[in-house]
């Protein structure tokens, strides 16, 4: 089967590594640019040259839901032309911590607490990051915990090494296969992903 090339663009580190893991995962693609600088601002920013550059390589663009209505909506506040077919919009629902807390098995292996201390249909939940933070906050394992958490009486949302502890979770123990049964939102975007076919007119 040929692989179909693509370009990435996502809103931090731990969401390119989860987008690579599901790309090499689907065994279809081969990526050549990623493209990330922080933020949801950036791809909405960009999105409009993406779509244009989608006619000769296609792009695939990951972003989360966080507050909007839905995807549909989110897509249309963003791109005020028709998206190029080429252009795939994926949307975490509400956030890619989701797809993470969605392999309860593994992802309570790898904090090590019990597998009751994982939220249940992540896709649902407010603020998933929160209940994952929460849920590390449990591991006995310090390194885990410093790097996940933040520290006592600091306001900022996540540990000082956050997205690096949690990718190399992603890459090495994180099952594709599991984490979509239970997310509704990645099941779509790994069915999208395998019936993917780029049109070049």
């Amino acid at each position: 089967m040929k692989t179909i090339p693509v370009n990435v663009a996502t809103e931090d580190e731990l969401s390119e590594v989860i987008l690579l893991k599901l790309l090499t995962h689907s065994a279809r693609f081969a990526v050549g640019t990623c493209n990330r600088r922080g933020g949801f601002g950036y791809l909405r920013s960009r999105i409009d040259g993406w779509n244009s550059a989608a006619r000769g390589i296609p792009f695939i663009l990951l972003t989360d839901l966080d507050e909007c209505e839905c995807p549909q909506k989110l897509l249309e506040t963003w791109l005020k032309i028709p998206r190029h077919p080429n252009l795939l919009f994926r949307v975490a629902v509400r956030e890619v911590e989701a797809w993470i807390l969605a392999d309860r098995k593994n992802f309570s292996k790898f904090l090590g607490i019990d597998e009751r201390f994982i939220p249940t249909e992540g896709d649902l939940l407010p603020d998933p990051k929160k209940a994952l933070v929460a849920a590390a906050a449990r591991s006995r394992n310090k390194s885990i915990r410093e790097s996940i958490v933040p520290k006592l009486g600091s306001t900022a949302k996540q540990g000082p090494d956050y997205n690096a502890c949690l990718g190399g979770f992603v890459l090495k123990d994180w099952n594709v296969r599991l984490a979509q049964k239970h997310s509704p939102s990645l099941e779509r975007t790994m069915v999208r992903l395998a019936a993917f076919t780029p049109t070049f007119k």
